[in-house]
């Protein structure tokens, strides 16, 4: 994913925070002016927390000089954004490798949530001029199939999330060649976080598809610019900085998070270990924080009794957006926008392992937004190139 990446996360960033901060207790806070350093991590007392300031953005791993031109066949690729944005950026990156291998066009994807009968045009959500733009030269996007080709012809093809050359070349590329078109169906084997020092052809094709191509359209784009300055305005004691933390109580209920996962370690934190963690971390009550959880839940109120300023989208949303952005409790855009605040805030804190750890942290890392707490190890999340070889000027 980025050069810098695995020593920026290690998997024993805190696992004790009574060795890391001696005494463990609750209230523990850094002294003015002394600085602790953990890795490439490094936390002064700013205000009310240990805040970092933050980096310079990392150069892309790709330049247009990467990409030689490709000659184009006059199949097609269609495929489907599905289960949040998290998953929708390595589905991109999929899609245009096959696509680019192969020599066909591809057609930009609608969007699909959870429940039956959920989809929505990709201009609902991502700016689709930007998406054409930014594959130009690379592969040809269409924004819809000819009018006398029927998608209930294509043979569907399942790939492998971070699809190989040589995965492509034998499962892909004869069903391509013998049917004329396909669509894709992207499957995650695993979250792995581990750095992969296998390089690739498709490497910076991977890598443009997933940090290049999708911005918000402009609307949605307001509501998250608008959440954001409501949550620095409330932030004013700590100079405009704020906490997101992804603390969903529907996943934490689930029986995949009762429990250890490989090698004995947490997998998922409640809002009272996120509470006491931040805590000891050194934030204090007037930290601002942000939580991905919809709508209140009981269960958060240990949380805002530590920190009463904690909020959820409701609490900070403009009231004329509700209706459209918070019309049901799995709604597509409601993803989108944890997605993007979890992105850009000051500290990212994951109390929930999977994906969308994982490509936030990308996107943020990039974004020279380097702050993500752990509160321990969070196993089986291996932060390869899922955001591709990023490199950082000076390392």
């Amino acid at each position: 994913m980025f050069v810098m990446l695995g020593n920026m996360i290690k998997r024993d960033h805190f696992d004790s925070v009574e060795e890391k901060f001696p005494g463990g207790a609750v209230d523990a806070e850094f002294d003015s002016g002394k600085v602790m350093e953990q890795g490439l991590v490094t936390f002064t007392k700013m205000g009310n927390g240990p805040w970092m300031e933050d980096g310079q953005q990392l150069k892309p791993c790709w330049t247009e000089s990467n990409f030689d031109q490709v000659e184009q066949s006059k199949g097609f690729v269609t495929f489907s954004l599905t289960n949040g944005p998290e998953y929708h950026i390595s589905q991109i990156a999929d899609a245009v490798v096959v696509a680019r291998y192969v020599g066909a066009t591809l057609v930009i994807p609608d969007i699909r949530g959870n429940k039956p009968g959920d989809e929505r045009k990709f201009e609902e959500v991502y700016d689709v001029e930007k998406f054409v733009k930014s594959l130009d030269g690379v592969i040809k996007v269409v924004k819809d199939l000819p009018d006398d080709i029927s998608i209930r012809d294509f043979a569907v093809v399942k790939v492998p999330n971070r699809v190989t050359e040589d995965h492509i070349a034998e499962l892909v590329e004869p069903i391509f060649r013998t049917k004329g078109n396909i669509r894709l169906a992207t499957y995650f084997p695993s979250v792995n976080m581990r750095k992969t020092t296998l390089k690739s052809n498709t490497d910076s094709v991977a890598c443009l598809a997933m940090f290049g191509t999708l911005e918000l359209q402009p609307e949605v784009n307001e509501v998250v610019d608008s959440m954001i300055e409501r949550l620095k305005t409330l932030s004013r004691k700590s100079d405009g900085r704020f906490i997101a933390v992804d603390l969903r109580v529907e996943i934490l209920e689930k029986k995949s998070c009762h429990g250890s996962g490989a090698g004995g370690t947490k997998t998922c934190y409640d809002a009272k270990e996120i509470a006491l963690f931040l805590r000891k971390v050194g934030f204090d009550k007037d930290t601002v924080i942000y939580l991905t959880q919809s709508r209140w839940d009981d269960s958060l109120d240990v949380l805002k009794d530590i920190f009463p300023k904690t909020y959820t989208k409701e609490s900070i949303m403009p009231e004329d957006k509700k209706t459209k952005f918070l019309e049901s409790e799995d709604s597509e855009f409601e993803k989108v926008i944890d997605f993007y605040i979890c992105s850009q805030s000051n500290v990212f804190v994951p109390a929930i392992s999977g994906l969308f750890y994982a490509n936030v942290a990308g996107k943020r890392i990039a974004s020279g937004k380097t702050q993500i707490l752990v509160p321990a190890d969070i196993p089986e999340l291996n932060y390869s190139d899922d955001s591709c070889n990023y490199s950082s000027a000076g390392l």
